[in-house]
């Protein structure tokens, strides 16, 4: 308990620094067009939001590592075949299928990466308050990504709209079935599930901030982007 309690001690002016709102609602509560924030602010705003997604997502990843997973295990996780959940999605994956895409479609792959994440972070915190020896700083990391994912999606469907004109979109991939885990596994699988989910959660959370910055790039050096 008392370990617990230096780890929240250490991580909370961290949460205070990066868990700025991105906010885009009416007085109302409904998202628009954001007419108080330009689309260069906003792209800004949501880039932003995806280094620090990405950045905690590491950590927590490379602490479940030194708390949970032996190094043969990493090496079964990347053996045995234990899929990404969005290995099914149309995302572009190649340097040259993603300079080829259209602003569009680097949008939509972003909403969809992170569509598809929502769920699974959620099971991941109820899975991770079932370890005995979880510290907060895992528990509070996982948390906060789940709570910014959701603030990433608002920004990012506000985004479409402003820059495509586009209506409102809502979640889609959730509803197929993607992410369907109805029986609690054995101890080990758990471990091992849930490691995955994180590590296949910082690779999509990297796609999506490289996909923001090319759509960045391309509004301000079009014939430059790497």
């Amino acid at each position: 308990m008392r370990k617990r309690g230096v780890w929240a001690v250490l991580l909370l002016p961290y949460l205070l620094t990066v868990s700025s709102p991105l906010d885009c609602r009416e007085e109302q509560g409904s998202l628009s067009r954001c007419p108080s924030i330009s689309q260069e602010k906003l792209l800004d705003r949501v880039i932003q939001h995806a280094e620090l997604i990405y950045r905690v997502s590491e950590e927590s990843c490379s602490l479940f590592e030194q708390m949970f997973i032996p190094f043969p295990l990493q090496l079964q996780r990347n053996q045995v075949g234990y899929a990404c959940i969005t290995k099914a999605l149309p995302i572009p994956s190649s340097k040259g299928e993603i300079q080829q895409i259209s602003d569009k479609w680097l949008l939509h792959s972003v909403l969809m990466l992170v569509q598809s994440w929502i769920e699974p972070l959620v099971y991941l915190q109820t899975s991770l308050d079932r370890y005995d020896a979880a510290p907060d700083m895992l528990l509070n990391k996982t948390k906060w990504v789940s709570e910014k994912l959701i603030s990433l999606e608002q920004g990012v469907v506000v985004l479409i709209k402003k820059m495509l004109d586009e209506g409102m979109l809502t979640a889609t991939h959730s509803e197929q079935g993607l992410f369907q885990y109805d029986v609690q596994p054995e101890m080990l699988e758990s471990v091992m599930r849930d490691y995955t989910l994180l590590s296949c959660f910082k690779k999509d959370a990297h796609k999506m901030e490289t996909f923001l910055k090319l759509l960045k790039c391309r509004q301000t050096d079009l014939y430059n982007c790497a």
